[in-house]
């Protein structure tokens, strides 16, 4: 079994900073892509950014410039800085990862079940 659990959110003024954290734990074998996504009320859920384990870094149109990513591999943590947020960041962020369990040759996608984050004043 896999399981990815993010933490960090809560709220924050506009213009401020967060940090979200998403630990994967189980029968891991190796870890391809880890990132982040989020879903806003009413809206289908977005590309907010990932990283390769090459490096290879894919940013959402709305986030480039203000927020960045970053992986400890010996914890199998990604971790998502949040700068300069706006009311619009408002939205239920979920980590993926790509993951191939412990013998086995395949990888798979796995998601966290979110953590909220809240923009406003």
């Amino acid at each position: 079994q896999v399981q990815l659990v993010e933490s960090g959110g809560g709220l924050v003024q506009p213009g401020g900073s967060l940090r979200l954290s998403c630990a994967a734990s189980g029968t891991i074998g190796s870890i391809a892509d880890m990132g982040w996504y989020r879903q806003a009320p009413g809206k289908e859920r977005e590309l907010v950014i990932t990283l390769g384990n090459d490096g290879s870094r894919n940013d959402g149109d709305s986030v480039k410039g203000r927020f960045t990513i970053s992986r400890d591999n010996g914890k199998n943590t990604v971790y998502l800085q949040m700068n300069s947020l706006k009311p619009e960041d408002t939205a239920v962020y979920y980590c993926k990862a790509e993951i191939r369990s412990t013998g086995s040759p395949y990888f798979a996608n796995y998601w966290g079940k979110g953590t909220l984050v809240t923009v406003s004043s």
